[in-house]
């Protein structure tokens, strides 16, 4: 899994979006960090020319709406493309049923275009590390369709709520900022279906987990 501190100084980024508007405001965002290199596409088959022409990126940001996107197939054409690097769901709206597709067909998460500029970016760092992200209040299974998923991260976060540790001292354990961390808590929430951290750990204490 990969750190923060292991990351490269300039992440290349491919934002696939048929809204103009859309992928200028965010590509604009992203650069101003001056830890993105942003490239832009307009559909699925621009994102598949500027992997050819350029190679793999970091991660895609991936419109899951484009017209020529044919569902998660044009999904699981981007994954292949990229190789090991994620790619992920940034959509104004994603029926939770085509999310779930997607993460069959390898996406590494999703985004909502409604996303907070901060979070955003937290986002994508988190992903990068090799987490799964979802946005809060997203069901990534039916209830009862099997036992709750986490990732190793997730893992590692959960132990410290159960040692109760604040998500002030996690992050310095993990060497993760706080935002990523609260992250990680509402993620874990979600999962758990727990309405706080405090709810979370007695869940996974029941269930075994963490």
């Amino acid at each position: 899994m990969t750190d923060l501190t292991e990351m490269p100084s300039e992440i290349r980024l491919l934002l696939a979006d048929d809204h103009r508007l859309v992928r200028d405001l965010v590509a604009a965002h992203l650069r101003a960090s001056a830890t993105f290199a942003v490239t832009t596409a307009e559909s699925l088959s621009d994102a598949v020319t500027q992997i050819e022409q350029h190679g793999a990126f970091d991660i895609i940001l991936l419109d899951f709406s484009m017209p020529d996107m044919t569902g998660s197939e044009g999904v699981a054409r981007l994954v292949g493309l990229n190789g090991d690097h994620p790619v992920v769901l940034f959509s104004g709206q994603a029926r939770p049923e085509a999310v779930r597709e997607a993460l069959a067909r390898g996406a590494r998460g999703y985004i909502p275009k409604s996303t907070p500029a901060l979070d955003l970016t937290e986002a994508i760092h988190a992903i990068l590390q090799g987490e799964i992200w979802l946005p809060a209040g997203f069901e990534q299974g039916a209830p009862g369709a099997g036992p709750v998923q986490l990732s190793p991260r997730e893992r590692e976060v959960l132990g410290f709520i159960r040692a109760g540790l604040m998500n002030k001292e996690i992050a310095a354990r993990l060497n993760l900022s706080e935002v990523t961390v609260k992250m990680h808590v509402r993620s874990l929430c979600t999962k758990l279906k727990a309405r706080n951290r405090t709810q979370a750990a007695m869940i996974a204490e029941t269930l075994g987990i963490g």
